[in-house]
C-alpha cells in the first residue's frame, strides 16, 4: 500500500463527464483528499474505437493526472476504459489504479442472495463482457443488456421524464424476461454506466420487488477508500469542508461546465482545456478558458 500524504491527491479519469458521478461519490466519502478530474471530451465516445486506441488515449489521460497534477492514486471512472485499457493504464503510471468494474461486481456479490445478477450498460461495455467476467470470477451469473437510449436521455436532462421512465421499463422488461428464459433468479441490478446513477430513482421504481440496485460509482468510491488506505468519513458532523477539486477537459468546456454540474451535484467551477493533440515528450498544454 502506498504511503499516504495528509491530503492525498486522487486523479479521476473519464472519456467524458459521466465519471463525475464517481468523483461526487469520492468527494462525499473522502473530503480530506484533493481531486483532479480529466474528461477526454475531444475524443469520446471511446466505445466506437479500437482497444489499442482506447488504451493509448486512456494512458495519456492517466499520465496527465499523475505527472502534471500530482495524482498519487487514480480512479478510472469510465466503464469502457476500465474494461479495455486498465492494464495499459497500470503500465503507464507508477501509482495505484482502480477501475469501476471490479468494485461493481464485488458490490453485487455482497448484495445478492441468489448469485444471479443483471447488468445494464452501454453497447461497448456490454460487448466487452467485462462485467460478466468480473461477476463470474466471484461465483455470480450475470446477464448483461445494452441500453443505448439512456445516456442521451440523461444528457438531455430528462432524468425524471415519463419518456425516460417508459424506456427504462421496456429495457428492464426485456432483461427480466430473458433472465427468466435462462432459468435465472436475479436479485441485484448493476448500473454499469456512470450516467445511470442520475436515473436511479426511476430505475428503482421499475425493478421487480426485492431487487437491489447497485451503483457502480458508489461501489468504486468505497473500494478506493479501502484499497488506497484512506479513511472514509461516515459521520457528517466530523467531515472536513468541501474538498479541493480541479476539472479539465480536452474539448467543449462550456458544455462540460453546464452538464457536469448535474453529475457532480454542484458547480464544476472553471474547467481548464487540455490539448492532448499537442502531447509531445510528456508535455501537455493547459489553457485557461476566458
Amino acid at each position: 500500500m502506498k504511503t499516504m500524504t495528509p491530503t492525498p491527491t486522487i486523479g479521476v479519469f473519464d472519456s467524458g463527464f459521466g465519471g463525475l458521478t464517481v468523483l461526487r461519490a469520492l468527494m462525499e466519502r473522502l473530503p480530506q483528499a484533493k481531486f483532479a478530474f480529466l474528461g477526454d471530451t475531444a475524443r469520446l465516445p471511446y466505445g466506437s474505437k479500437s482497444r489499442r486506441t482506447i488504451a493509448r488515449y486512456a494512458a495519456q489521460g492517466a499520465q496527465f493526472l499523475v505527472r502534471e497534477q500530482g495524482a498519487e492514486f487514480l480512479v478510472i471512472a469510465c466503464n469502457t476504459a476500465s474494461a479495455l485499457a486498465l492494464d495499459a493504464i497500470k503500465d503507464a503510471v507508477k501509482v495505484p489504479v482502480l477501475g469501476v468494474i471490479e468494485p461493481g461486481a464485488a458490490a453485487a456479490r455482497a448484495g445478492s442472495q441468489t448469485g444471479d445478477v443483471l447488468v445494464i450498460a452501454t453497447d461497448a461495455t456490454v460487448q466487452s463482457h467485462a462485467y460478466a467476467a468480473a461477476c463470474r470470477a466471484l461465483g455470480l451469473r450475470a446477464l448483461e443488456k445494452a441500453c443505448p437510449l439512456l445516456v442521451p436521455l440523461v444528457e438531455e436532462g430528462w432524468t425524471d421524464h415519463p419518456v425516460t421512465g417508459e424506456v427504462i421499463r421496456i429495457y428492464l422488461d426485456e432483461l427480466t424476461a430473458e433472465a427468466a428464459a435462462q432459468g435465472m433468479n436475479p436479485d441485484a441490478l448493476v448500473l454499469g454506466c456512470t450516467h445511470y446513477p442520475l436515473l436511479r430513482p426511476l430505475i428503482e421504481r421499475e425493478v421487480p420487488a426485492g431487487m437491489k440496485v447497485i451503483d457502480s460509482a458508489e461501489a468504486a468510491a468505497e473500494a478506493a477508500a479501502r484499497e488506497f488506505g484512506i479513511t472514509a468519513f461516515t459521520d457528517a458532523s466530523s467531515k472536513p469542508e468541501s474538498p479541493e477539486c480541479r476539472c479539465f477537459a480536452t474539448d467543449s468546456v462550456e458544455k462540460f461546465e453546464r452538464l457536469g454540474s448535474r453529475f457532480l451535484g454542484q458547480p464544476t467551477g472553471k474547467v481548464k482545456l487540455v490539448d492532448m493533440s499537442g502531447w509531445v515528450d510528456n508535455v501537455f498544454f493547459v489553457t485557461d478558458i476566458l
